[in-house]
């Protein structure tokens, strides 16, 4: 800043750059504000951090998003929406820095970063037309208008006639002197501008002049508008905040009061030795707070069961249904322990937890309504469920009734779904990884072909059919764990859904392959667990494990990468012997 950009008078203060990015930033989170009071009288995915986050999680390539899944487990929405506001509060920095010089044109950005959030929002394919972009719109004008009123209270202007205060003695004649050579220099630049510019260029290097001139600009009426508008912003914020957290109340309500029915047909108890307890191993049935969750919803749906149905309908359907949530409850339900991974899961990861489901056979809902498989006759080769959320999720139709327990299910774990995994009615399918069965929030199926449509992640360079690979893990001892020498306790789990666990091996370093002690097997479609003792010896030593399942299938030794259809290879650790 040169001598003559200090603040008039030998005032101290914020500079008007400074001043500018604080009121692009300001304008930014009053757009938010807005916005998000706004969604409340359309719906909170409606929001434009949402809007915008759904569709970059959309765009993202599945090699980034697996990446994602991998570095930042269940809190990569949270990482991708800190990223947003991140990237918009920098943008808001530069165009509130920028409309110190081209006033309208920054106010004209806030309107493009608007209108960007409206077709996000409305190319959602869980959009509900055009009222999802009142939001964006809405905030948008808010800000850009509030950014275009900061701006003007930091242009530069002249002082009012006598406002200086009383002339020292003997300095009037310097004074007069200053002023005018000032006005001197000011119609040369007048002059200059309207020779070499346009409109703009003029009103910029006046602005310029101005100042070098010892022009004013109002601090006290941005401080006062600014502070107005963070006050009334944060209001508006929180108060749609706490609304659109009190939508799913209803939701939310009825849930708490709910009691399943009781099975007709109950999960077997537990085996007695199938989950041995060895510290650091996972526990047989996983809590339902500690259950893996992966999908795109960046805002969980809270779906009111009441208003809830499900539609089956499509190729080879020949009496279409409709079902209330109080319809399948009436039916009989089933009771099972089953285990589900996730493709995203890394060899060794954590994306895999077993539970007991409760809910109907979905074979027999699909028979009821005249579907075949394709094995007897059945035209249609691929169910696409659809979510309340817009996804799309295609499995096998041979898969779904060839006598395993695949369910519409109810119940977690003895309660009713919790939100976050599906609730009122979600599918699970023992030896499917997620992608292509365990669609939450389920609110239409169709028959269709695998050649006539290809759900959400199959357009994403994902498998089109992916049964769960047989795979193992030890969960004890920890990478880089440092046990004491002598008798160390190797344990984790294996699984091979729908297939069963028939062994599970550990290899010390390059030894030979020894086998571990099995845990009683609940049910070929849950997990298994294994230990296996160890004579440990001082030093660094590598530990590799390994499962086979009833097929007679090895684990493989040769890693593959998650994309297309699910990770594969060996989980080995490596620990230090003190």
């Amino acid at each position: 800043m040169t001598e003559n950009e200090k603040e008039p008078h030998g005032r101290s203060g914020p500079t008007r750059p400074l001043l500018g990015a604080l009121g692009g930033a300001l304008a930014g989170f009053t757009a938010l504000a807005v916005a998000e009071l706004v969604s409340v009288a359309v719906r909170p995915q409606a929001s434009p951090v949402v809007a915008v986050g759904g569709a970059a999680i959309d765009r993202t390539p599945s090699a980034v998003k697996d990446w994602a899944i991998r570095n930042f487990g269940t809190d990569d929405k949270l990482v991708l929406q800190l990223g947003i506001l991140a990237v918009l509060a920098l943008c808001a920095l530069g165009l509130g820095t920028a409309a110190l010089r081209f006033r309208r044109a920054g106010a004209a950005g806030v309107l493009l970063f608007g209108a960007v959030g409206a077709l996000a929002a409305t190319g959602r394919p869980d959009s509900t037309g055009v009222a999802d972009a009142l939001p964006s719109v809405a905030g948008a004008v808010v800000g850009a208008v509030l950014l275009y009123v900061l701006t003007g209270r930091l242009a530069p202007r002249k002082p009012a006639s006598g406002t200086e205060g009383p002339a020292r003695p003997g300095a009037e004649g310097v004074r007069r002197g200053s002023v005018a050579a000032a006005d001197a220099g000011a119609e040369t630049d007048r002059h200059a501008t309207a020779a070499s510019a346009g409109t703009g260029g003029e009103r910029d290097r006046r602005a310029t002049a101005a100042v070098a001139g010892g022009a004013e600009w109002d601090r006290r009426g941005f401080v006062v508008v600014a502070g107005a508008a963070a006050l009334a912003s944060a209001g508006a914020g929180l108060l749609g905040r706490t609304l659109n957290a009190s939508r799913g109340e209803g939701a939310v309500a009825y849930r708490d009061r709910l009691v399943l029915p009781r099975p007709a047909s109950a999960a077997p108890a537990v085996p007695r030795g199938a989950a041995p307890r060895i510290p650091g191993i996972s526990s047989f049935t996983t809590p339902n707070a500690d259950f893996y969750r992966v999908d795109t919803a960046l805002v969980v749906p809270k779906v009111d069961a009441t208003a809830w149905r499900l539609r089956i309908h499509g190729r080879g359907v020949g009496r279409p249904l409709t079902l209330t949530f109080d319809d399948l409850l009436r039916r009989e339900l089933i009771e099972r322990d089953i285990t589900l991974t996730c493709v995203s899961n890394e060899v060794g990861g954590p994306y895999v937890g077993n539970a007991r489901w409760i809910g109907v056979r979905l074979a027999d809902l699909l028979a009821e309504c005249g579907v075949k498989p394709p094995s007897k006759g059945g035209p249609a080769d691929q169910l696409v469920a659809r979510s309340v959320d817009g996804m799309t999720i295609g499995s096998p139709v041979e898969d779904l009734m060839d006598g395993r327990d695949a369910l519409l299910a109810v119940g977690m774990n003895g309660e009713p779904l919790p939100f976050a995994h599906g609730f009122p009615v979600r599918m699970v399918v023992p030896g499917l990884y997620g992608f292509v069965s365990a669609c939450k929030w389920i609110e239409d199926i169709e028959l269709t072909t695998f050649d006539s449509y290809d759900p959400y992640w199959v357009e994403r360079g994902w498998a089109r059919q992916a049964p769960v690979k047989t795979q193992s893990r030890i969960d004890t001892p920890k990478p880089f764990a440092r046990p004491r020498a002598g008798t160390v306790m190797i344990a984790g789990v294996a699984w091979a859904q729908h297939r069963g666990i028939d062994k599970v091996e550990v290899r010390i370093d390059d030894g030979p392959w020894r086998p571990a002690r099995l845990a009683a097997e609940d049910s070929r479609d849950t997990w298994r667990q294994w230990t296996c003792p160890w004579q440990a010896t001082k030093g660094g030593h590598t530990l590799t494990v390994r499962a086979t399942d009833r097929t007679g299938r090895v684990q493989s030794e040769k890693r593959a990468r998650t994309i297309p259809d699910g990770a594969d290879g060996q989980h080995s650790v490596v620990v230090t012997v003190d």
